[in-house]
């Protein structure tokens, strides 16, 4: 209380002597109206009252604070008008206006006046009008002329009409808070004060603002201007002298009233130089001082931060070089710690399974105790039973043999175990102490296992029809079988009358390999990518029959494994990697680690894999393994996910014999655990194609021209009068016969065009009637152009036109897309049951792998940011920030800079992988996972190549915008950009995403920086990201302009058509167009693949 009431005396005070002033001030104006002589005699008392110090200062503070008052009267115009470039109007008037830390200026002022200063002052509506005139004159802006008025036209021209130079009121009342109505001002003209401005055709007086230079005017009698302004004096009129400063605009039309760079100007009638330690910016009401390592010269206009670039580039280059170095390391040591987890989980489960011999033992005691005894007495009624029926006895049975085991050695470990694979490995399985190298303890482990899933099997029933089953000889299978069965299976070309495949009929079992060999063209791989269900593009009839049932292909696709002809591996990782990846995705999520790291060992060792299990597979630009062990990696990726239908296309093809045996000997092995294996073979050795089961050999056209056991191929064409030859290679013989190259005799009556038919003659298949035809000759003609049957002519057809033949093309094409379109978003029920990792565990174990291959690629990250360095240092140097502009230029390049480069880097995110991603994706795999972990690891690139742009660019230029503010706008600008690259990869192939890349940034940014009227340009200039980007950044760096600034401001954001309250907008839409970008990318990414 006691605060307040020393604060209220304390006003009232202030209040009461600016009274007093005021009725002074008052009266000594009436004084002066009634008696102009003593005015003009500068003696007195009352001349007096104006060299007192204490009423000076109480009357600048005085005419300061109306001035200060006037935005109550402007606020909603400015807001209305201007809000564009004005936000706050009572911060940007108080910075522009406010002179109540230096009034000396109108104290000098009222004394030169006599205390009609008032009178001489722009009203609220001179003022407007003086603005107004301004911004809306579509004359040049350095004619400084404004529209006739009260006091200044064609007929009353008066001396304060001119430039610098003002008129007084007299004797009319003047409100200066009056925004309607310009008083009469025409006299007692003479030149304007200091620290005030006159304009050209009005006759009153505007404070120069914060920030500008106003001294009164010298004359130069050279040249007749005045000086450092640029009005003349007016012809026939001696006796006009300069006044002061006369125009108050942007600093493009004049810059004459703006404190000059390199100078400092606390007040708008005081110019200081900059010290030594300091730098003043053009229009500066202070200096600044520099940092500790910047160089600042006496005078400087900028402080030279360049040191500070140099230390944030040795900074981020050595971490670069430490991450460039270190990654190997990293990962080694990494790959080592993983080793050591997979050989702790092995000897875990190693631990467990003497655990649950432990156990067993106590089931068997309970068996021996309650069930042994009946057992043995059904077993001896039924011994004397069949005794007194054979007249002999018969050997003891499996089960009383184990039997008389568990009463003759309770303590036995064995119990009711089956053999489960070798029976040899419990025999030859180290034991204790023995378990030396890694391959055997894997070795022993998943012996280990497998034996604990025939126990887990055998216990869950423990009464005696369950002690019988367990007895049996019951193979117990680890995975579900899949039965392929098709009939009359045949695939048309979509818009094209021509057959891919044609009346194919048989099956593939499990537990058996089948091989499909033909000559080229005869439909191999078409007729494997039809059992897969990835036949796209063709009309397909018959049957495909799943374990007896009409069902989708897909609804296994979990449990499916399909090898494809080319070589799709990471080469950037091991191919240890690769495998365990591939099992971690697609075997069951409730498998045990332990149990995912067995499978993956007994893959590598059953495809030979060791000696390079640490090695990178190797690309085409960086050696890595051998193309053998390449084709074999390949193999594995499937068997690692334990398929229970596995089919491979060509998987043997540049393989040497070695090589195509051992990978053959590991499918047998598969194949022993009830995988159903069908592959397509090339030119088969004799001891290879002898390890087949089944064949299902093709003739051109997709027909079958045998089809059932490899053992009777030979038997089968022996009866057609086709003999195989002595030392020669029965499929080579076959398959040269079906080529053309041997001919056949005539005395065998077959020909090559009738072998399909024989084949369904013999099995009593349905023979088409064009194929029975053309088996007997009547209609060679056709079957000779049509591939043995491949086609079926139309001579309608042939003899179209071309702009027939071009709309049945396009046709054809828009059916294949909608077909792949179709097929890429095929939902089906998943009959698999196998519950694989979702979409969010798969996104973990695509961020590792992915983040493996970035540091890896070191190498090109390296030369990313180095090429975006040396683009900060060329265009910080050259493309300097202009504060006419405020550095819409240079902030233009930054944008095509920093856009090209980034997108150019971030084609390489997807462009590179797109033959992976659609094996994955077909496999089962998330597409959302794949795509968001790419997006995770670029985050990488989007926060860092800001800093790296910024730490050359910035402080080789310095513009008065914060690193902050620029910081932001490039991390939303390189998110946007990289979700255009992202779009342009997946779209694209990787010569015109490039080109794409390269002219989208330009092109936009010449459409956001056009100066044209046209409508349509200016809608397409909003929906470009470059005009968001560069309003940011001129936005950011405007906001930093004040004072004298304001007028610039607001020219150059009137002229750009930019907002100062469009920040967060613009950020926004970056942001937002890299989302859109993204969601477009993946779209494209699920949508358009090629088969």
């Amino acid at each position: 209380m006691r605060r307040e009431k020393v604060n209220a005396y304390r006003n009232l005070s202030v209040l009461f002597l600016v009274v007093l002033v005021l009725l002074s001030f008052s009266r000594r104006v009436a004084c002066d109206q009634d008696d102009d002589d003593d005015d003009d005699d500068g003696d007195g008392e009352g001349s007096n009252s104006y060299n007192n110090p204490a009423a000076q200062q109480i009357f600048s503070e005085l005419v300061s604070s109306r001035i200060s008052n006037f935005t109550s009267i402007f606020k909603d115009d400015i807001t209305k008008n201007f809000g564009f470039c004005i936000t706050d109007v009572d911060a940007d008037w108080d910075e522009a206006f406010n002179f109540s830390k230096n009034t000396r200026f109108i104290s000098a002022c009222a004394k030169k006046t006599k205390g009609d200063l008032t009178q001489r002052l722009c009203t609220a509506a001179e003022i407007k009008f003086y603005f107004n005139s301004f911004f809306t004159s579509t004359s040049s802006k350095k004619t400084n002329y404004l529209k006739p008025n009260k006091n200044c036209n064609l007929s009353s021209w008066v001396s304060g009409c001119e430039p610098g130079w003002a008129c007084s009121a007299g004797s009319h009342k003047v409100d200066l808070k009056n925004s309607k109505d310009m008083p009469v001002r025409t006299t007692n003209c003479a030149a304007c004060c200091e620290g005030f401005f006159c304009p050209n055709g009005i006759t009153c007086m505007i404070p120069c603002p914060l920030g500008a230079y106003c001294p009164l005017a010298k004359l130069n009698k050279n040249t007749g201007v005045c000086e450092p302004y640029r009005y003349q004096l007016p012809p026939g009129k001696p006796n006009h002298t300069c006044g002061g400063a006369d125009v108050w605009a942007d600093i493009l039309s004049t810059s004459d009233v703006f404190c000059s760079a390199g100078s400092y100007c606390p007040s708008t009638v005081q110019k200081l130089p900059c010290s030594k330690g300091h730098y003043c910016r053009t229009g500066s009401t202070s200096q600044q001082q520099c940092f500790r390592l910047a160089t600042c010269e006496p005078k400087s206009a900028n402080q030279n931060i360049s040191a500070y670039g140099v230390m944030l580039f040795a900074g981020l280059s050595f971490l670069l070089v430490i991450i460039y170095n270190c990654s190997d390391q990293v990962l080694a040591t990494r790959e080592k710690r993983q080793a050591k987890s997979r050989e702790k989980a092995v000897q875990s489960k190693i631990i467990k399974a003497a655990r649950d011999d432990k156990r067993s033992q106590s089931i068997q005691t309970w068996i021996k105790c309650h069930l042994a005894t009946y057992a043995i007495e059904c077993f001896r009624c039924s011994s004397r039973v069949a005794y007194s029926i054979n007249g002999k006895k018969k050997e003891k049975s499996d089960l009383s043999k184990m039997m008389n085991e568990i009463e003759q050695d309770p303590d036995s470990h064995e119990g009711f175990n089956l053999d489960i694979g070798d029976k040899n490995i419990r025999k030859q399985a180290p034991k204790g102490k023995q378990l030396h190298t890694q391959s055997q303890m894997f070795r022993y482990a998943y012996g280990q296992i497998e034996k604990e899933k025939a126990l887990q099997e055998q216990n869950k029933n423990l009464t005696f029809s369950g002690v019988i089953s367990m007895a049996s000889d019951t193979e117990i299978r680890k995975r579900p079988t899949i039965e392929v069965a098709f009939k009359d299976l045949t695939l048309t070309l979509k818009g094209k009358n021509k057959h891919l495949l044609r009346c194919v009929t048989g099956k593939i079992l499990p537990g058996r390999v089948s091989a499909v060999m033909g000559p080229s063209g005869a439909g191999k791989t078409t007729f494997l990518s039809a059992l897969a269900g990835k036949a796209t593009g063709c009309t397909m009839s018959g049957m495909i029959l799943v374990n007896g049932k009409i069902e989708s292909i897909h609804s296994y696709k979990k449990i499916i494994g399909f090898v494809p002809q080319d070589d799709i591996v990471h080469g950037n990782l091991t191919v240890e990697e690769n495998l365990w990846f591939s099992a971690r995705c697609r075997l069951s999520a409730d498998l045990p680690k332990a149990e995912k790291v067995l499978v993956v060992e007994r893959v590598i060792e059953s495809l030979g894999l060791q000696a390079v299990r640490d090695s990178l597979v190797g690309t085409v630009e960086k050696r890595g393994i051998s193309g053998g062990q390449r084709k074999r990696v390949n193999v594995g990726l499937e068997m690692v996910m334990e398929p229970s239908l596995l089919i491979l296309d060509e998987p043997t093809s540049g393989l040497d014999s070695s090589s195509s045996l051992l990978l053959l000997r590991a499918l047998r092995r598969e194949a022993l655990e009830g995988v159903n294996i069908c592959m397509v073979v090339h030119q088969p050795s004799y001891s290879l194609f002898r390890m087949f089961d089944d064949l299902i050999l093709l003739a051109k056209g997709g027909l079958t021209v045998y089809h059932g056991s490899v053992k009777k191929v030979e038997e089968y064409f022996a009866s057609l009068g086709i003999t195989v030859p002595e030392r020669v290679n029965p499929p080579d013989y076959f398959i040269d016969i079906l080529e053309g190259i041997i001919k056949l005799s005539t005395s065998t009556g077959v020909n090559v065009k009738q072998l399909p038919v024989r084949w369904m003659l013999h099995n009593g298949y349905a023979v088409p009637m064009d194929m029975l035809q053309s088996a007997d000759g009547m209609a060679a003609t056709s079957g000779e152009n049509s591939n043995h049957g491949a086609n079926v002519s139309n001579d309608g057809y042939d003899s179209q036109s071309f702009a027939g033949e071009f709309w049945q093309d396009v046709k054809f094409n828009v059916k294949l897309q909608k077909d792949n379109i179709q097929h890429n978003f095929l939902k089906s029920n998943d009959l698999s049951n196998r519950n694989t990792p979702g979409a969010f565990q798969q996104y973990k174990h695509f961020l590792g792998r992915v983040g493996k291959q970035r540091l890896r690629e070191a190498r090109p990250q390296a030369v990313d940011f180095l090429i975006l360095l040396l683009a900060g240092i060329c265009l910080g140097t050259l493309a300097k920030v202009s504060d006419e502009t405020f550095g819409s230029l240079g902030y233009t390049y930054t944008v095509i800079a920093v856009s090209l480069l980034c997108k150019i880097a971030a084609l390489r995110s997807f462009g590179l992988d797109k033959l992976h991603y659609w094996r994955e994706s077909a496999s089962g795999m998330s597409s959302l996972a794949y795509f968001l972990s790419k997006d995770t690891i670029d985050h990488f690139n989007t926060i860092i190549k800001p800093l790296v742009y910024l730490s050359m660019f910035y402080f080789f230029n310095n513009p008065r915008s914060s690193v902050t503010d620029n910081y932001i706008i490039l991390v939303c600008l390189v998110y946007c950009v990289t979700g255009i690259a992202y779009a342009l990869a997946i779209f694209l192939e990787p010569g015109p995403a490039q080109l794409w890349s390269v002219l989208l940034p330009v092109v936009l940014t010449l459409i956001a920086t056009h100066n044209s009227n046209n409508k349509i340009v200016d809608v397409l200039a909003n929906l470009c990201y470059t005009k968001w980007a560069l309003e940011a950044f001129v936005i950011a760096n405007a906001k930093r302009y004040s004072g004298v600034w304001l007028v610039t401001r607001c020219g150059s954001l009137m002229k750009s058509g930019y907002d100062l309250n469009h920040w967060y907008g613009c950020l926004a839409c970056l942001i937002l167009t890299g989302i859109l970008s993204r969601g477009v990318a993946f779209f494209c990414m699920v949508t358009f693949q090629k088969k």
